[in-house]
């Protein structure tokens, strides 16, 4: 199949981001990105309240980034979605505007799974700007809210869980003890921020002694819960005269976890090109600990952009131009799905 001026629009509504993006030929032209606040006050996302705003902010998001490619619709390829996992109010607005546009444009439709997105992000082309994919095969530690993988990807759309989380994910248990710290929601960015100016190894939190290459991160919550529920006990402003260390110390042991299982990854596969994706791929601790790491065990390590790694449809976008090329559509019979592996 010719791959010239192939113009991919790109739907992202998996969760509280309402986003479209265009790419063509792999370049990227837009990504625009909508936001919800409403959440915030709720320390969480109400799925409720995210449908309906992706119900008020797809059109206009939509007309945004084609005005941005400056580009008609008339010229889009195809339209590629976000299909799941997410939240399946969320994933109904983007599908219906998909399959929608798909049937007024007469264009194929295209089902782009959301944890495949964030790795292809890897792929994402920007005119001007020096373009340094990572090789394949290569390992990707995909830290997100609501997922914790280890992939190995042996091309485009050739991937395999070799290793994922058996209950939470790591963003939520960021979140979800920053929580418990009165911390506003997101947490992760905030505990990121006040880690920086605390002392690591101050408080000792339990690591999960999981088999193979899962991990498990409901026991840290776990413990960090009742750690401060006894400390507060001993002293009402223990969070306050604490906060950056408990910080420090929350992050710090996530990071080792995360950081154990992904050398041992790489150590059983004998693969040193090795990436990072997804939202918590944002926080610096990570990204320190992943560089300190390529250093020492000479590792190819390749970081997305931080516009990349937060939900955004320049990935769907671009997964949608592979599969494209693979002659991989679908059709309007497709539904969303909250769950799934890749």
């Amino acid at each position: 199949m010719d791959s010239k001026n192939i113009t991919i629009l790109g739907i992202e509504s998996s969760c509280d981001d309402t986003s479209a993006a265009i790419i063509r030929d792999g370049v990227i032209l837009s990504n625009v990105v909508a936001g919800q606040k409403v959440h915030e006050e709720y320390g969480g996302v109400v799925p409720e309240l995210a449908s309906r705003a992706h119900q008020q902010n797809i059109i206009p998001v939509v007309d945004r980034a084609l005005t941005r490619a400056a580009i008609s619709k008339e010229e889009i390829s195809a339209v590629a979605f976000t299909n799941g996992p997410g939240l399946l109010g969320s994933l109904l607005v983007g599908t219906s505007f998909a399959k929608g546009f798909s049937l007024a444009a007469g264009v194929p439709l295209i089902d782009v799974n959301h944890l495949q997105g964030h790795v292809l992000a890897l792929f994402i082309k920007e005119n001007g700007v020096e373009f340094n994919p990572p090789n394949f095969p290569f390992l990707c530690l995909l830290v997100s809210g609501g997922n914790s993988q280890i992939i190995l990807v042996r091309d485009y759309l050739d991937m395999e869980v070799i290793g994922q989380t058996i209950d939470d994910a790591a963003g939520e248990a960021f979140d979800k003890c920053a929580k418990v710290m009165g911390l506003p929601y997101p947490g992760g960015p905030h505990v990121d921020r006040l880690a920086k100016e605390g002392d690591p190894l101050k408080f000792e939190f339990s690591r999960p002694r999981i088999p193979g290459l899962n991990y498990s991160f409901s026991g840290l919550k776990t413990n960090f819960l009742y750690f401060l529920r006894d400390k507060l006990k001993e002293n009402k402003n223990f969070i306050e005269e604490n906060q950056k260390d408990l910080c420090a110390s929350l992050q710090y042991t996530i990071i080792d976890i995360l950081m154990a299982k992904l050398k041992r990854a790489a150590r059983e596969t004998g693969i040193k090109e090795i990436t990072v994706a997804g939202g918590v791929s944002a926080n610096s601790g990570l990204r320190n600990a992943l560089k300190e790491n390529a250093a020492k065990y000479r590792w190819n390590l390749v970081i997305p952009k931080f516009e990349y790694t937060m939900d955004n449809a320049a990935m769907i976008a671009i997964t949608g131009y592979y599969k494209y090329l693979n002659k991989e559509f679908t059709n309007q019979n497709i539904v969303p799905f909250a769950r799934t592996q890749l």
